[in-house]
């Protein structure tokens, strides 16, 4: 009998010809009791995860009026291809004025779906799951990308260059620093719009294909800013010292990007602290500032909406914040959260580098997933020396198999 022929197929249905990896890049050849939880699949709302080392968005400061460009495709193509389980874009924006930087990505109209749709195909022919962060940076949007702020010696980009300083919102008019915009305050009719936007982007993620869906929460941008006494002191039901008031606007957002996104996952990325001085309530029960003790509320509240993976992130509301960057510093709070909700899952992030520090956080219950960002800009096959590092075989890319030790490509 005849050899049946041998050829280097490709995968089905993709829309250029890349060849078939069997198993996916990045997956555990064989799991076994003794495969690390690092290299375990997880499954989230139906969704399955390949690995738990999960791409953090990463603002790129190189979108063409909230276009995403080649450089996007090089960029994410680059992880999608070197064993990562799941990649989240940046944070896009739901309208043009909720952009950080004049040159952030969006998705607040249609024909910003297309560069992402060639991104999102990218990914799912080389096995990788994507998703987006959805955001809006509140007061502080219009700023510069970080090599032109340099240059300038200020945040502010003017509107003579492609900033809108007159038209920053937030929840109140509050600046983040004295060398940012002063934001106007939102309207509740606004705020309804931002409700609005939110939905309409999720319908354009749609089409475009994500597998996933974060709700950006954090860092100090919109919704953070309406969770913080720092940072919001309005007095009508969503702010003040009421909690339920300043956590208002963010669970409203919430539900309705739940509702509008039934069928798969949807995370929320939130800061668990300020890292301002004192304490988080004073003697009187008066809250000071964010931080841990109303994060754990919150994140009950979000649990009870339905989401799916909290990613737990610090900082970025407090100008003056001080924060100790040592390994894994964010980690304790992610601990504290599991802890609260056992049946959540929990990401980590922050000064996460080595293989062998990722593993123990999954391993001690720590968190769920580990979410890498810089350290995987630094090494973008850090998912394969990981392996290497604890033992594992997993696939490599076909194309790089080559440049991987034998042992650790196929059995």
């Amino acid at each position: 009998m005849a050899n049946p022929p041998y050829r280097n197929d490709g995968v089905p249905g993709a829309y250029q010809y890349f060849p078939v990896n069997n198993p996916d890049i990045g997956a555990a050849l064989a799991l076994t009791k003794d495969t690390p939880v690092l290299f375990t699949p997880i499954t989230i709302k139906n969704v399955e995860f390949k690995n738990r080392i999960f791409v953090s968005p990463m603002c790129q400061y190189s979108s063409d009026n909230g276009h995403c460009t080649d450089w996007h495709l090089v960029h994410i193509g680059g992880f999608a291809t070197r064993g990562v389980g799941a990649i989240c874009m940046e944070a896009t924006a739901v309208v043009p004025e909720g952009r950080i930087c004049p040159e952030d990505a969006g998705l607040w109209t249609d024909s910003q779906i297309e560069p992402l749709q060639r991104i999102v195909n990218f990914s799912h022919a080389q096995g990788t799951k994507i998703g987006v962060q959805l955001a809006h940076a509140g007061r502080k949007a219009s700023t510069h990308a970080p090599w032109v702020r340099e240059r300038a010696g200020r945040p502010t980009a003017l509107e003579d260059e492609n900033g809108w300083p007159n038209t920053v919102y937030g929840s109140s008019e509050i600046p983040f620093a004295s060398t940012y915009p002063t934001p106007k305050a939102l309207t509740e009719r606004q705020m309804l719009d931002i409700e609005d936007a939110f939905v309409k982007s999720i319908e354009r993620c749609k089409s475009v294909g994500f597998d996933f869906i974060e709700i950006h929460g954090a860092h100090g941008y919109l919704l953070h800013s309406f969770l913080s006494p720092l940072s919001n002191t309005r007095t009508d039901e969503f702010g003040g010292q009421d909690l339920e008031n300043r956590l208002r606007f963010f669970l409203r957002v919430v539900k309705r990007c739940r509702e509008a996104w039934p069928d798969k996952p949807l995370f929320v990325r939130i800061s668990a602290t300020e890292w301002a001085e004192g304490p988080e309530k004073d003697a009187d029960g008066v809250w000071k500032q964010w931080g841990i003790e109303q994060s754990t509320i919150l994140v009950g509240r979000l649990k009870d909406l339905g989401i799916d993976l909290l990613d737990c992130s610090t900082g970025g509301n407090y100008s003056k914040q001080k924060i100790p960057a040592l390994p894994g510093y964010q980690v304790p709070f992610a601990e504290v959260l599991k802890k609260a909700y056992p049946n959540l899952i929990i990401g980590a992030v922050g000064l996460i580098t080595e293989p062998h520090q990722a593993e123990s956080y999954l391993k001690n219950g720590q968190a769920d997933v580990v979410f890498l960002a810089r350290e995987l800009q630094r090494d973008p096959h850090w998912a394969l020396r990981a392996a290497r590092e604890l033992n594992v075989a997993v696939k490599a890319a076909d194309q790089n198999e080559r440049a991987w030790p034998n042992s650790y490509l196929r059995q």
